[in-house]
């Protein structure tokens, strides 16, 4: 996920002229990145594009922004503080590009449990299928993972 945050905030800083605003836009991109992760892992390969596309219309909305172009606008010192989620935002993105590797039962049956939260019941409801194979399911696809991750720790 490296190389996304390296191109983003080269499109940020090319736009904006100035490395911290650019971090804060890359930043900001990859929140709402986390906040739409389940729709994002839906749609294979434009990842990357929808990035870009959002990190492009944050730095425009920046630009116009009257504090970008030092205007007063009224209030003094209530910028507000927001915390840092960039870690969060990054583990969501490796989490959906592991995701890709688990074929599409396993998938879909760990999407349900851990982003819709769904029980097991639930899901086997909803998938039609005996809770049985989603408990089977979801315990190869987390194994699948655990694999995955243990071999990219290693590599």
């Amino acid at each position: 996920m490296l190389d996304h945050r390296s191109a983003l905030l080269t499109c940020a800083e090319k736009l904006l002229r100035d490395r911290h605003t650019a971090e804060d836009i890359v930043q900001e991109t990859l929140i709402r990145a986390w906040r739409h992760a389940d729709r994002l892992m839906i749609t294979e390969g434009a990842v990357r594009r929808w990035l870009l596309t959002v990190t492009r219309n944050l730095a425009i909305d920046r630009m116009r922004s009257a504090s970008f172009r030092h205007e007063e606008v009224g209030t003094e010192g209530q910028e507000m503080v927001q915390p840092d989620h960039a870690d969060h935002v990054l583990t969501a993105l490796e989490a959906t590009a592991l995701l890709h590797h688990l074929s599409p039962e396993h998938r879909q049956v760990l999407q349900y449990i851990y982003l819709s939260e769904k029980t097991v019941g639930e899901t086997a409801q909803i998938l039609g299928i005996p809770t049985g194979t989603v408990k089977s399911r979801q315990h190869y696809a987390l194994n699948r993972l655990r694999a995955r991750l243990s071999y990219s720790d290693q590599a």
